[in-house]
C-alpha cells in the first residue's frame, strides 16, 4: 500500500497534501489488521493446545500370578477410574480421551494375573483399557509417578490375587449403573433423536465394532472397524444421491457403540430397514471361507459358521468392558408375537433380494443366506440383516475389501437391492389418492 502511495506522490506532487494523511491512515489500518491477525493466531494456538490429548507412549505388564504390576508411560498426569467385571473376570481402566502411541500388537499377550488387554476410544472424550484376568484380583495400590529427567510420567496399578467373593464386592462398588455405563452416540434433541422424515423410509446402516472394539484383523493387518465404517459411508452416499431415503449411521466415527444401543437406535428412528455391516475372521477353515454372506436372525444357527460368527459378534460388549444385561423375559403378547413374525418375514425377504443382487456383482460364499442368534438383529419391529462383506481371515478377501473397484461394485449392488426392497412402498406413496 505504501509503495502505491509513494508512486502517486511522485507523479502528481500537487496532490501530496491529500495523499499524505491517507497514507498515514492506511498504515494505521494495516497495523491494526496485523495486530488482529496476531491475536487470532494466538487464540488458535491456545485452542489447539487445549485440544491436545494426553499421550500414552508405553505400556507393560510385569510380575507373577501372586502379584502383577501394570504400567502406562504418559506425558501428563491423568485421573483413572478403575472398575471390575466378572464372567469373565475383567479389569476396566477408564481415562480421559488419550492418544495411544504404542504398537498395535501391544496387549495381545499378558503376564501373571493379566492374560491379555486391549485399549481404544470408548466414547467421546473417554478412552478405555480392558484387561482379561486369569482369576479374581484385588487392587493393592494405584499411584502416579511424575516425569523425572528423561523418564516419562507413569500410571502404576498393582494387582494381587484375591477371592471370588472379594472381587464380586469390588465389582458391586466400582461399577456405574448400566444406563450410565452404556455410551450413546447422541443426546436428546440431536440428529438421532429427531423425528424421522415420515415421507421417506428410514434406513439405519450399522458399521460394526469401533473404538476399543477393533473387530477382526486381516492377514495384512486391516482392521474390520475401519473397513466397515468406510464402506457404510460409501453406501450412505449412494443412497443419499437417490433422494428416496432418510439414511442414518449408528456411528460415523471410530467410537464404541454397545449392541443394545445399536438395536435401540433402529427402534427409536422407526427404521424401515437395519443393515449391520461386518468383515469378520473365521476361526475354522480360515483358508476356505470366502465371499459375501447375508445373515438373518434365528433361534437356532443354520450351520456351524453362522453359530461361530454370532458367538463372536455377541462378545462385542464383553470386549469393550460393558456389563451384559440379562435378556428380557418374553412377554406372552399376541400382538408382539405377530410383530416379530412380520419383521422376520421382511428380513428374510430383503436377504433374498440382496443375495440375488450380489451374486451378479461379487463373489458369495456357498449358501450365502444364513442365520443365527445375532443380538444386533433382535429388534422386534425393524427388519434387520447382517452383511459380511467378506472375511478378513482370507487374504484374497482382504485384498478385495480394500479395493476401491470392489467396494464400488458391492455398494452399487446393495443400493439396487434396497431400491428393490422399497419399490412397492415407494410406488404406493406416488399413487394419487382415491376419489
Amino acid at each position: 500500500m505504501s509503495g502505491i502511495i509513494e508512486s502517486k506522490i511522485s507523479i502528481k506532487p500537487q496532490v501530496g497534501l491529500i495523499w499524505a494523511p491517507l497514507a498515514g491512515l492506511a498504515a494505521m489500518c494495516l497495523s491494526v489488521l496485523v495486530l488482529i491477525g496476531v491475536v487470532f493466531a494466538g487464540m488458535e494456538s491456545i485452542a489447539s493446545a487445549a485440544e491436545t490429548k494426553p499421550v500414552v507412549s508405553g505400556a507393560r505388564v510385569a510380575g507373577d500370578e501372586a502379584r502383577t504390576r501394570f504400567v502406562l508411560d504418559m506425558d501428563t498426569r491423568v485421573e483413572p477410574s478403575i472398575s471390575g467385571l466378572a464372567n469373565p473376570y475383567r479389569l476396566i481402566i477408564d481415562l480421559p480421551e488419550v492418544e495411544f502411541a504404542i504398537p498395535e500388537a501391544t496387549g495381545q499377550s499378558g503376564r501373571g494375573l493379566v492374560k491379555d488387554w486391549r485399549y481404544g476410544l470408548f466414547a467421546a472424550g473417554k478412552s478405555r483399557i480392558v484387561m482379561d484376568l486369569t482369576g479374581p484380583i484385588r487392587i493393592d495400590n494405584t499411584f502416579f509417578l511424575p516425569a523425572v529427567d528423561d523418564q516419562p510420567a507413569r500410571l502404576v496399578v498393582d494387582l494381587v490375587s484375591s477371592s471370588a467373593d472379594q472381587f464380586a464386592a469390588f465389582v458391586k462398588t466400582s461399577r456405574p449403573t448400566a444406563s450410565a455405563e452404556t455410551p450413546k452416540t447422541t443426546s436428546k434433541g440431536d440428529r438421532l433423536a429427531a423425528e424421522p422424515n415420515s415421507e421417506k423410509p428410514v434406513i439405519v446402516l450399522d458399521p460394526g465394532h469401533g473404538g476399543i472394539d477393533t473387530g477382526a484383523t486381516g492377514v495384512a493387518g486391516t482392521l474390520e472397524k475401519a473397513i466397515v465404517l468406510d464402506f457404510a459411508k460409501l453406501l450412505k452416499g449412494k443412497l443419499d444421491e437417490s433422494g428416496l431415503y432418510d439414511v442414518r449411521l449408528t456411528r460415523d466415527e471410530d467410537t464404541f457403540i454397545s449392541l443394545k444401543r445399536r438395536v435401540e437406535i433402529g427402534h427409536e428412528l422407526q427404521a424401515a430397514l437395519f443393515i449391520s455391516i461386518h468383515a469378520d475372521s473365521v476361526r475354522r477353515g480360515r483358508k476356505f471361507a470366502r465371499g459375501a454372506t447375508v445373515y438373518t436372525l434365528s433361534d437356532k444357527a443354520s450351520d456351524q459358521l453362522a453359530e461361530d460368527l454370532a458367538e463372536s459378534e455377541n462378545l462385542s460388549d464383553v470386549i469393550a468392558g460393558v456389563e451384559l444385561e440379562d435378556e428380557p423375559t418374553e412377554v406372552a403378547d399376541i400382538l408382539l408375537d405377530l410383530a416379530r413374525r412380520e419383521t422376520k418375514s421382511f428380513s428374510i425377504y430383503f436377504a433374498k433380494i440382496l443375495v440375488n443382487e450380489l451374486q451378479s456383482a461379487v463373489r458369495l460364499i456357498n449358501n450365502p443366506h444364513r442365520s443365527a442368534g445375532f443380538r444386533v438383529l433382535k429388534a422386534h419391529d425393524v427388519p434387520s440383516v447382517l452383511v459380511e462383506l467378506g472375511y478378513l481371515s482370507n487374504e484374497h478377501d482382504e485384498k478385495l475389501l480394500v479395493s476401491e473397484e470392489w467396494r464400488e461394485r458391492m455398494a452399487n449392488a446393495m443400493t439396487e437391492s434396497i431400491h428393490g426392497f422399497f419399490r412397492p412402498r415407494l410406488a404406493r406413496q406416488k399413487e394419487p389418492p382415491s376419489q
